[in-house]
């Protein structure tokens, strides 16, 4: 028969302390993930309406309501009066459209970054990463060019899902889609892209045309409307959502390819099917606002900071906050130097650059 003392030198007291510890952490970070996201959802839904108010003309939350409640048909029901026609003009044909605009890109970039970090394993991945951008700057640039602006969208679709071919097509030549492979082919693709962009505005922008093509390269939701809410909206609803769902499959993706084939992931096939998801999304995004960076880079590493590196959690809550993150980045290039209005991407890169420096300094160890 062992002693007490026998058994308290086998089973230290400290053995069984990491376990019940741990066993206190769990529940706790499970109940505090809903939470994000609630807090995450009210905080868009405020920042969308009290966005809208923001401005030269006097506009309260009560006009921004009452104009939605009338053009839903709710306004006879709820008992409540149009707003005059020139307000709900601003409010309904001018304010909220970009708002709206500005959520749905800031929610998609931050998923696409999300998951292009995923993929290819490297923490400075965004969505711009195959050249799309540059794809889709080329295809926007050459209708401004040609004066036909009306197909602006469809041009950097187009010209985003080109590069997005060719930079696959070009990783595959080598064989194995590899992430290493991946980045150089994009980074390839990117600056044959930019070059052509930039040969095509030397020789045959001028004035309005040469205006036009700078605000669209530097990121701009400034002309949004009811179609670019469709559009970029739309594309986060489907697109969005379907990567968002992918959280287990990225998960395993982050340790490696072997990993993920171990778990039973068929590693290149799903790992095409994820980059077209993002290249499509990233298209639709683009083709409304043009390149607006940093979005996709430091939401995601701000995000993980919070609740870590689960995509189950990171991918929906990065949208939450990417898109509160862009309404007031719009707001705030709209009215800083108002009347004039500065291009939201030279915001986002002023705010995200040093953010990211904070970022990269506080995980320095990890590096």
């Amino acid at each position: 028969m062992r002693s007490p003392v026998a058994e308290r030198r086998t089973a230290p007291s400290g053995a069984h302390a990491p376990v019940r510890r741990s066993a206190r952490r769990s529940p706790g970070t499970r109940r505090a993930t809903p939470w994000w996201l609630v807090g995450a959802s009210l905080a868009l839904v405020v920042s969308v309406v009290v966005a809208v108010t923001i401005g030269p003309a006097d506009l309260s939350w009560g006009d921004v309501w009452r104009s939605i409640a009338t053009h839903l048909g709710l306004g006879g029901p709820l008992g409540l009066e149009p707003l005059p026609l020139l307000q709900d003009g601003m409010v309904w044909q001018l304010r909220l459209p970009r708002v709206l605009t500005a959520a749905a890109v800031g929610a998609g970039l931050a998923i696409c970054g999300a998951v292009m970090q995923s993929l290819t394993r490297n923490p400075l991945a965004d969505p711009y990463l195959l050249g799309l951008s540059s794809g889709a700057s080329l295809g926007a640039v050459l209708v401004l060019v040609l004066g036909v602006s009306v197909l602006l969208p469809v041009a950097a679709f187009g010209g985003a899902v080109l590069a997005l071919v060719a930079a696959l097509a070009l990783a595959g030549s080598l064989g194995a889609i590899t992430p290493t492979r991946t980045v150089l082919a994009g980074l390839a693709v990117s600056q044959l892209a930019a070059a052509a962009t930039s040969f095509i505005i030397f020789w045959s922008a001028t004035g309005d045309s040469y205006r036009e093509i700078l605000s669209w390269l530097m990121g701009s939701v400034a002309g949004a409307t009811w179609t670019s809410v469709a559009i970029a909206g739309g594309a986060v609803l489907v697109l969005g959502t379907l990567l968002a769902s992918t959280g287990s499959v990225l998960d395993a993706f982050t340790f490696g390819d072997t990993a993920a084939a171990g778990l039973g992931i068929a590693v290149n096939r799903t790992r095409w099917l994820l980059l077209v998801g993002v290249a499509l999304l990233t298209g639709a995004l683009v083709s409304v606002s043009g390149a607006i960076g940093f979005v996709g880079l430091i939401l995601p590493h701000a995000v993980r900071l919070l609740t870590g590196a689960r995509h189950r959690v990171l991918l929906p809550l990065a949208a939450l906050l990417g898109g509160s993150f862009l309404v007031w980045a719009d707001t705030l290039a709209r009215t800083i130097f108002a009347p004039r209005e500065l291009p939201v991407g030279i915001l986002t890169a002023a705010i995200g650059a040093p953010v990211f420096a904070i970022i990269l300094w506080r995980g320095r160890r990890a590096l």
